[in-house]
């Protein structure tokens, strides 16, 4: 069985993310939705409730899994028995970050391989950091996030 993992924290979930996903989906078995917990880093929305947001978003799919974790991401593909993870890459910039955190996977667990799915032009300026600025700033964010998600905001 062909297992992905599609890691992040999606905080929140956009629908550039979404898309990504379902563009993986054929490529693959099953994919799990990993959301990572940093305790060091400061959550707009709490890991629960993303992880709700997300299994929301994917009912119905037998294909997606969503699953917390904690501690280093090539570990979690261990414990999943993942042999795949999948990014999105919006930019340059964004390429040459994955390229590293790929490469440093790939010493530590040679056996996963960083698959790089580009983000169509109109996803491209999505982030969830741009969503939360929007949302701080009481603005409208259904352009950027999946209908599901409303209702968490």
């Amino acid at each position: 069985m062909k297992i992905a993992l599609f890691p992040g924290s999606f905080d929140p979930i956009t629908i550039a993310h979404v898309d990504i996903l379902k563009r993986a989906l054929p490529l693959f078995d099953k994919i799990v939705v990993g959301i990572g917990l940093n305790s060091s880093k400061q959550n707009f929305l709490s890991a629960e409730k993303r992880e709700e947001m997300v299994k929301t978003i994917f009912a119905g799919n037998n294909n997606v899994e969503v699953q917390l974790y904690e501690g280093l991401t090539v570990d979690f593909c261990r414990n999943i028995n993942a042999k795949y993870m999948v990014r999105g890459i919006r930019s340059a910039s964004d390429f040459e970050y994955e390229r590293a955190i790929a490469q440093i996977n790939q010493t530590m667990m040679p056996e996963v391989e960083t698959i790089l799915l580009l983000s169509k032009p109109e996803y491209s300026a999505i982030s969830s950091t741009i969503v939360r600025d929007i949302l701080r700033n009481r603005g409208d964010v259904s352009p950027f996030v999946p209908k599901e998600v409303i209702e968490f905001l």
